[in-house]
């Protein structure tokens, strides 16, 4: 695969600190031998790199995964962030598979050296957690879905990668790589996904070297960040801190959506409470619907998980009763119910990285088709709540 010999730079001067910004492709040799000749010399007494604190330790600490507690992640309403970053995972082992390259090795080549040489190293990136609850407040909640469902059936297909993604992972990170498709001409993603994340790196340099006088700098980003990150700093801001305290700021949720799923479960109580004073018979019709819709739409999502036939059945008992409650979810119990009928084992945690990285290791690992299991339940009972509502209107119309 063709590799890029000259990595792109850029010297900011910022008060008496010397900046540099090395532009790197993060799934180039070239990238990490460049930052290895860079850090031979005395001229740095700073390294900082593209990271935010979690993506440091998923990078250093690739099988922390293996530590999880998956009862607290079910409980935490954790499930779907766990589910992207195996799924990003997967695809980084799919590049390494096809192309011997392991990306963010410039990354980890910094991070090497710096520690080596006793420099500071300083993680300036801003929470990935952060950018993707400012991506999604950008968005509706359809919109936000056909994303996630898009990028996880892109980084788990069984398809090779294209030179064309190899292309977009010189300019970006695999993050940016992740959202190309979508981010091309939108401002709702391009906006907190990148310009945000080059406003906040730019401040948290000016912030660094205004508390601890670095005086030469060489800062690591991708490519496609180093003039957005230049032309920031050349403008400094007055008051860095307060910058990043507002790029940090999370979106605050909407109220109204949170008064939906009590509205649906008072219009449901409602209309059972009708049927019965119509006819105790109807009422019965009524509550039998939405138990076998409800329900069944939930286990059918279990079954597709490939869950015990315990855990199936307790999807249809628990869904028409949780779906009466929005403050547990079909797919806490149904979790609940796998990990206590098919609980994980050492082996399932050791190869959770690698199971996920072929479509059918998904549904082989415990740990993974747990998480599975958890996903279809609560979507199955979510579509049931919705059909069974429907259903139970047009019986009490008719």
């Amino acid at each position: 695969m063709p590799q890029n010999d000259r990595e792109p730079q850029r010297e900011v001067i910022l008060g008496d600190s010397r900046i540099t910004l090395l532009g790197t492709a993060h799934v180039s040799r070239s990238s990490a031998e460049k930052v290895k000749q860079l850090l031979a010399t005395d001229d740095y007494d700073a390294v900082a790199v593209e990271l935010c604190p979690s993506r440091y330790n998923a990078l250093i600490n690739p099988d922390d995964l293996a530590k999880m507690d998956l009862l607290k992640v079910v409980r935490e309403k954790r499930v779907l962030m766990v589910i992207a970053n195996l799924a990003l995972g997967a695809y980084q082992q799919r590049l390494a598979d096809q192309f011997g390259i392991a990306p963010g090795e410039e990354q980890r080549e910094a991070i090497r050296l710096a520690k080596e040489s006793h420099r500071p190293l300083l993680l300036i990136d801003r929470e990935i957690s952060t950018t993707l609850k400012r991506v999604a407040g950008n968005l509706s909640w359809w919109k936000r879905f056909t994303l996630f469902t898009g990028i996880i059936a892109t980084i788990i297909s069984k398809d090779e990668v294209t030179e064309e993604d190899i292309e977009h992972l010189k300019e970006g990170d695999i993050l940016e790589t992740t959202f190309a498709e979508f981010a091309e001409d939108r401002q709702d993603l391009y906006l907190p996904l990148i310009d945000e994340r080059d406003r906040y790196m730019a401040a948290r340099l000016q912030q660094e070297i205004e508390s601890k006088g670095h005086e030469d700098l060489l800062v690591v980003v991708g490519a496609g960040h180093m003039n957005g990150i230049a032309g920031y700093l050349e403008t400094p801001a007055n008051a860095p801190g307060e910058r990043i305290k507002a790029l940090e700021q999370e979106p605050k949720p909407s109220r109204w959506p949170k008064f939906i799923p009590w509205a649906i479960v008072l219009l449901v109580v409602s209309g059972f409470v009708i049927g019965f004073q119509r006819n105790p018979s109807l009422g019965w019709q009524l509550v039998l619907d939405w138990v076998i819709i409800n329900g069944g739409l939930s286990a059918l999502g279990a079954l597709l998980a490939a869950a015990h036939p315990l855990t199936v059945f307790t999807a249809f008992v628990a869904a028409p009763l949780t779906s009466l409650n929005p403050a547990i979810g079909a797919g806490m119990v149904t979790a609940a119910a796998e990990l206590m009928l098919r609980k994980p084992t050492v082996a399932d945690f050791a190869q959770l990285r690698n199971d996920t990285t072929a479509f059918r290791g998904w549904w082989k690992n415990r740990v993974s088709r747990t998480l599975l299991v958890f996903l279809f339940s609560t979507l199955g009972s979510a579509i049931g709540t919705y059909v069974a509502g429907f259903r139970i209107f047009e019986r009490l119309v008719d």
